[in-house]
């Protein structure tokens, strides 16, 4: 690759990638009939497919395939999110985004005392095999693919997808998908962790070398930024803190013994599209740049699957208001627009009532129709990269890029040399803790001050007054059904076969260099529960409790 990039120029390197390209059958015309190129700008610049990727990751870009639309899906108990799965696919939903509640992204059982009153309440509840086998039942898992948003647990409910996969039928090396299984930004953000960072980073490993192996289809992690933003960091934060994850990550999988170019083209990412339209598109452009560099120049990547940034993009939670919900319809669908302009690959638009509730059918159909709408009606899949040569979007993009590699060199200062090791620096030390904090503050004090306004919260009332719409409601019958499913099936499984596969384990957690992944499969597919498995790595590898930075 790299003698033949010598020897031609960008433009007639994508020429040649477009032209190769299996393109939709679709008429690349304005509404006028006006015939449209590919991609505009000068022949001798960057174009998309084509090293440093700022234009996108393929050369035919939309032309060829459209985003991935996911809608976020998972409440009550496994077989009523498996109906909303079947009604997401039967609405032109072509891929699954499975959301876990709050005991289950813990690590806890529906029976754990802490889970009360939170089962199945945020997101489908995953107690067991059985659960997952229920989740997925009646659906092709080689003909969809499946996002699953967990962390700390993310090797116990990978090991039951797969498991449940396998008894359905599909073989693992078939399965595509993503396990967002980026435990980093759980220290700095969200806070759903359960180990301390360094032992978390070994399962992470762990995974990344099972799936290398065995699941060559599979994303291993979605380094998310998307979750940095809700807390409040601002765009240029939410940028550098995400790529300083993967590049942690990369760095971590080197040391166990992987090439970059063995394992880098399964690491994807997953970053918020917020409201402030142009900084969104330059945010990610410039992700796709930095990428492209760093691990071409730090970390010696050869492979263009490894350079090419591929990325799923969520609209903001953070940006719904309870006030007029329907306006939300509005500000979800400039945030979609913001992403396509991006070049996302992926694209789950958030329900008009999530600020209220886990979304209704109804609600969900609307956001789905959003992405629909953008996809279809309005042009902006005709030509990669439109806003490029901007004068405005290009100074933007540079910018962004200049404040992430300030923080890159913070981190790699702190870590002498390793980001990965600035990173772990930064958690302990609670840095990106205290920044993100710091940048969430500010916002809102605009917000309080009336510098920045929000329609229905400090402008713009009229209307606040109205009934608010229905709700999804999950009532604790819920609970108690997921309690009796859980009763059920420890009744019936062989509680032998389970103590022994959890006391395999602890033993293999206790072996630095013994991968966890085989005796967590047996322990899953013995019916052991994800806080049984959780507990039982715990006891070797301890449990986090954060320091407060501020």
């Amino acid at each position: 690759m790299a003698g033949e990039a010598a020897a031609t120029s960008p433009g007639e390197r994508w020429q040649r990638l477009y032209e190769a390209s299996r393109l939709r059958d679709a008429d690349f015309e304005t509404m006028s009939g006006i015939p449209l190129d590919p991609v505009y700008g000068p022949p001798e610049e960057a174009r998309p497919g084509v090293y440093p990727y700022t234009r996108g990751p393929y050369a035919s870009m939309y032309r060829s395939k459209l985003w991935t639309m996911r809608l976020f899906a998972g409440f009550g108990t496994a077989e009523d999110t498996n109906v909303r799965f079947k009604e997401i696919l039967r609405s032109g939903g072509d891929g699954l985004s499975t959301a876990f509640d709050l005991p289950t992204l813990m690590g806890r059982d529906s029976d754990d005392p802490d889970s009360l009153g939170e089962v199945g309440r945020c997101g489908v509840a995953v107690d067991t095999l059985a659960d997952v086998e229920d989740l997925f039942a009646g659906i092709d898992l080689a003909a969809v693919t499946t996002s699953m948003t967990i962390n700390s647990p993310a090797a116990v409910l990978l090991a039951m997808y797969l498991a449940a996969a396998e008894k359905s039928g599909t073989p693992r090396a078939a399965l595509g998908g993503t396990i967002q299984n980026d435990i980093l930004k759980e220290y700095q953000a969200q806070k759903e962790y359960v180990f301390p960072p360094r032992p978390s980073m070994r399962v992470v490993t762990d995974m990344i070398r099972f799936c290398t192996a065995e699941m060559p289809k599979w994303h291993t992690i979605s380094v998310s930024g998307y979750h940095i933003r809700e807390a409040g960091s601002t765009a240029a934060q939410e940028l550098a803190f995400t790529l300083a994850n993967g590049f942690a990550y990369v760095e971590a999988a080197m040391a166990v013994g992987l090439g970059v170019d063995e394992f880098s083209p399964r690491l994807s990412f997953f970053f918020n599209a917020h409201l402030d339209f142009f900084e969104e598109i330059a945010k990610y452009r410039a992700a796709r740049r930095l990428w492209a560099r760093w691990m071409k120049e730090r970390y010696g990547a050869r492979s263009e699957r490894s350079m090419q940034l591929r990325f799923h993009t969520q609209t903001a939670g953070c940006s719904l208001t309870a006030q007029q919900p329907e306006v939300n319809i509005v500000r979800t669908a400039l945030e979609a627009l913001a992403g396509v302009l991006g070049g996302t690959q992926s694209l789950h638009t958030n329900s008009m009532d999530e600020v209220l509730a886990l979304p209704t059918e109804k609600a969900a159909r609307i956001a789905l129709r959003t992405q629909q709408v953008i996809a279809h009606e309005i042009g902006v899949t005709h030509v990669a990269d439109p806003l490029g040569g901007s004068y405005f979007v290009e100074a933007l993009t540079d910018e962004m890029e200049r404040r992430a590699e300030e923080i890159f060199s913070h981190l790699d200062e702190l870590g002498e040399g390793s980001i990965l090791e600035g990173v772990y620096a930064g958690i302990e030390e609670g840095w990106f803790q205290a920044e993100i904090a710091e940048a969430a503050y500010s916002y809102e004090q605009k917000i309080s001050q009336g510098r920045r306004i929000v329609v229905g919260v400090n402008g713009y009332l009229e209307g606040n007054e109205e009934r608010r719409p229905e709700i999804l409601q999950i009532g604790p019958e819920v609970e108690e059904l997921q309690l009796k499913r859980l009763g059920d099936v420890k009744g019936r499984r062989s509680a032998e076969e389970v103590d022994a596969s959890l006391a395999e384990i602890r033993r293999a957690a206790g072996e630095p260099s013994e991968n966890l992944m085989p005796s967590i499969l047996q322990a899953v597919s013995a019916y052991a529960t994800v806080g049984e498995i959780m507990s039982a790595m715990a006891e070797v590898f301890g449990r986090w409790q954060e320091t407060p930075s501020i």
